[in-house]
């Protein structure tokens, strides 16, 4: 049987949450990319909708009760040195009720909220690509206006 994003490229999903403009982070432990601070997210289930997954991986990641989510870019990461080949779709919300916390402390064991001019390091290539969507929304957003 193959391995998702090892064997075959894998489809994953993540989702961005705002609050206040300041993202939410976790540092992970786990490859790819240990050590990286990101977004919460994870693999596609089979028979599962990429914005289902995003929003069911945030709530098992974060213990928030997420609410309306909207698409915000798509990631396609290859990490040679981890053999690891990733296609994600990245989800945005605002909506969510809770308090985040450490809910998997053996994958992500810390996290913060972060403004996007003030990110830790290092950012994992799935968490970087989202912050660049997110400063291209808020420019076209402030250009709307």
């Amino acid at each position: 049987m193959s391995i998702p994003g090892i064997d075959v490229p894998g489809l994953g999903c993540g989702l961005a949450i705002l609050r206040d403009g300041r993202l939410l982070l976790y540092r992970r432990l786990r490859a790819p990319e240990a050590g990286s601070w990101n977004i919460v997210g994870g693999k596609v289930d089979h028979m599962e909708r990429a914005i289902d997954s995003a929003r069911r991986e945030a709530e098992e990641e974060s213990g928030l009760r997420i609410g309306a989510v909207e698409l915000l870019c798509i990631s396609e990461q290859i990490i040679e040195d981890e053999r690891q080949h990733w296609l994600s779709l990245i989800y945005v919300t605002e909506d969510f009720s809770g308090e985040a916390r450490v809910m998997e402390p053996e994958k992500l064991p810390e996290f913060g909220w972060f403004a996007l001019d003030n990110l830790p390091s290092p950012l994992s290539r799935f968490a970087a690509d989202a912050v660049k969507a997110l400063r291209e929304r808020h420019l076209a957003l402030s250009a709307a206006s």
